[in-house]
């Protein structure tokens, strides 16, 4: 059983880790089976947010302007997790992201995990529904304030222990850590003649464009690129 681990959750400005980026970090750090330490970070995505992000999660863009961007403290929260297992509602989603950005600034952050979804699907009924919010409710967990980072991680670890009041004895096994897994290579920056061909093509189409060209990938600038090009079409030289 993990009487030790932290529980971590994130925001994002969208579902996929290979296209959106973090906007805030939430963890509690349970050390034998006692909260030791709680940290909540807002992370700026070097974007605009979306009116749907800005409406569930309640941040705005002017709270992250200013904020470290990903890259600044990933080192800081694989220090923070560093030796423990993570645990979250949907964990290899939170983990896909934070590995991304580990990789990316060339850290290592190979984890374990325990999963309270996976645990609510094996031991609520079917007819329940299965997301942390309703989860909660059905085992008479505390919520934080639902889809903010430390309020979702509070209510993580509160569901876990609660969790494991209730089951443990009949399956001690659902309730350690296994491996995470999400396979990700380290992502080249763009190119200085990449960013040049992009900001001629926004300039041109006159685009208001909402992402950072300076802090992206090789691949997240072609894809902008031909993106651009499939809607707007090439420049044309007179």
């Amino acid at each position: 059983m993990d009487d030790s681990y932290v529980a971590i959750d994130i925001e994002t400005t969208g579902l996929d880790p290979k296209r959106d980026k973090i906007i805030e970090i939430g963890a509690v750090k349970v050390v034998r089976g006692n909260v030791q330490e709680e940290k909540c970070m807002l992370i700026d995505p070097r974007r605009e947010l979306t009116p749907q992000i800005r409406q569930l999660t309640g941040i705005s863009d002017d709270m992250v302007a200013g904020a470290p961007g990903i890259e600044e403290v990933i080192r800081e929260w694989e220090e923070f997790s560093r030796g423990l297992p993570l645990l979250g509602h949907r964990i290899l989603f939170d983990y896909s992201f934070l590995k991304r950005a580990a990789v990316n600034s060339g850290i290592g952050f190979e984890k374990e995990g325990v999963d309270t979804l996976a645990l609510c699907r094996r031991f609520m009924p079917m007819e329940e529904k299965k997301n942390l919010a309703a989860a909660c409710a059905y085992y008479g967990v505390p919520q934080g304030e639902a889809h903010r980072a430390l309020g979702d991680a509070r209510s993580a670890h509160r569901l876990f222990e609660e969790l494991k009041k209730r089951h443990f004895s009949e399956a001690a096994e659902a309730f350690s850590s296994k491996p995470l897994i999400y396979k990700i290579k380290r992502e080249q920056p763009a190119t200085k003649r990449q960013k040049e061909v992009l900001q001629e093509l926004i300039k041109y189409h006159k685009i208001d464009l909402t992402v950072q060209i300076d802090y992206m990938t090789r691949n997240e600038v072609s894809r902008m690129t031909d993106k651009i090009i499939s809607q707007y079409g090439r420049i044309i030289k007179r």
